[in-house]
Order: structure tokens, then sequence, then C-alpha cells
């Protein structure tokens, strides 16, 4: 029977001979999908991939990655994965279509498949007029995609990307976020390790929230990413007044700026509401926004970490 699990941990700890705690205890259970791993830099994020990697031992507790126990057949396990590093890692000398079907004949692909499947991959992240210039010449995105392609070319069940938009700008964000999400379609799930929650709102159905090797959180984003009680309400220069008015019914109020308020609603929304919108009339106030506000991961991070 297949594993529906990504990532299963249990009391994993890893302790560097230098005496650094990187993982304390870690216990988690991730399914299968888009999940990502967050943490500010330094909270064993990369540990916790080289472990799943086989590339370290743990010094205490269990990983398994896909159903496979780790300690078990570590070489085995990586037949199964995907691994998009975040340090700069590429032969600058070789062509992208060289050393993609290269590695994919590494992972165990005949050669005439692996070059096939080469241009197929590299066509999917956007690099097919590119492939045969040497990766000298790229600039840093055409390096990302090509991290991407060589991580994909054996068609594994899980690619582990370690911060795939680090150094990019925003349109090649943008893009590279575009190019994981759509891995969900090609039957691959994914773990993607960032310190940038914005990235892992957008694109993960699932987040595991670690702090200093420790777990902090873990759940479906939505189910993290939960609506707050407040409705963001956007005038034109007046917030302050408005705010008086509001909370001299009762209502909760909190000043973003002269022209943005939170206003709580909990359960009585129908009435806060209405006062918003004749509060704004009596004013002479301009409404230009009414929106529900949502915590963010950001939020959430700075919550569970304080």
């Amino acid at each position: 029977m297949v594993d529906d699990l990504l990532l299963r941990t249990e009391g994993l700890s890893l302790r560097y001979p230098s005496g650094t705690l990187a993982l304390d205890g870690l216990t988690v259970e991730v399914p299968r999908g888009s999940v990502g791993l967050v943490g500010a830099n330094g909270a064993g994020k990369t540990t916790l991939l080289r472990l799943a990697l086989g590339q370290l031992r743990p010094t205490a507790g269990t990983i398994e990655i896909v159903g496979r126990a780790v300690a078990d057949d570590p070489i085995g396990v990586r037949a199964h994965i995907g691994f998009m590093p975040e340090h700069d890692c590429l032969p600058l000398d070789q062509t992208a279509a060289d050393l993609v079907a290269t590695l994919g004949e590494l992972a165990g692909l005949p050669s005439r498949a692996a070059r096939q499947r080469a241009s197929e991959v590299l066509d999917l992240v956007g690099l097919d007029e590119s492939r045969f210039r040497p990766i000298g010449g790229y600039s840093t995105g055409m390096r990302q995609r090509v991290k991407l392609a060589q991580a994909i070319v054996a068609d594994p069940e899980v690619v582990l990307l370690d911060e795939p938009t680090a150094g990019l700008d925003p349109i090649g964000r943008e893009e590279m976020l575009g190019l994981v999400g759509r891995l969900a379609g090609f039957g691959i799930s994914t773990l993607v390790a960032t310190h940038l929650l914005d990235d892992v709102q957008r694109v993960c159905d699932h987040v595991v929230m670690i702090d200093g090797g420790t777990l902090r959180h873990a759940g479906a984003t939505e189910a993290l990413v939960h609506r707050t009680g407040a409705v963001r309400v956007e005038v034109d220069e007046g917030a302050t007044r408005l705010a008086q008015l509001l909370g001299a019914a009762g209502v909760d109020v909190a000043v973003i700026d002269d022209a943005t308020l939170d206003v709580r609603i909990d359960g009585d929304d129908g009435r806060v509401l209405d006062l918003v919108r004749d509060g704004t009339d009596d004013l002479g106030l301009a409404l230009h926004a009414m929106t529900t506000r949502r915590t963010s991961l950001d939020e959430l991070f700075l919550e569970e970490t304080r």
C-alpha cells in the first residue's frame, strides 16, 4: 500500500560535532502534496532536508520520506527524490541540455530517454531556446530553472526545494513560484524550505513551521491562515474621526493610519458594517473599500516565536 504521507519524523534530533543542536525531538506527519517548510535562517530547515536525503544521520529518532525509512536504505530512498539545492552548484562550462541529461542518466534513465526527458523538462521550465548555451552565460533566474529541471528529470515522487526563489527579482520569483505550483499537476509532491512565508502561503497547501530545531506549528495552510474577525476599512483622510465615532457606539477599532482602520466584527457583523457605512456618510467621508482581514503566515510565525 502506498503511504499517503510525504514526511514522517519521530523524535528526530541532530547535534553537530560542534555541539550545535540543529533539530530537537521533531515529531511531525506531513501529507503528500505541496508542503512549505518554514522558519528563520538557522531554524533547521536545510538540516531536515539533508536528513531526508540520507546525507546526515540523526543523533536520535527516525525519519521517513514517502513511506520509506531513510535509515534502512538511504540510497534507495534517494531514487524517489529530486533535490534542488540552494547554493550555486552548476558547472558553468556545460550546457543545460548536457547537464540535465547526464543527471538523468545517473538517476537510471537510458541515454536516449535521458536526452528526451531533459529536452522536455527544460521546455517545461522555460529554457527550451537556451538549453544549448553554456550555463556560465545564464542569469540567476535561468540557473534556478536549471536546478529545478535536474530535480524533476527522473520523474521523482517528491522534490525537495531549498530556498527556490533565493536571489530572484520579483518577476523571477513570480515565475519560479508558478513552476513549483505546476508540479502537483504532474503528480509530484514538493517540500519547499524557505524563510519567505509569503511564497508558502501562495503555493503550498500544508505548512510545517520550525524554530530553533523544534516544531512550532503544522497544518493545512487554510487552517493556519484564518479569518481574524476584523474588517479592513479604507477611507479618504479621516480614519481617526471614524474610529472615534465607532468607538462611541461600542465598536472595537484599531487605527492603522489616517486612511485605514481595522474594525472588529465578531459575530455581529451586520450591525457593525451598517455602523461603518452610516458613520462614513455622517462624516462626509468616501468609503473606498471594506475587506475581511486574514492572518498571514508572517503574523503566525511572529506570534509563535515571540
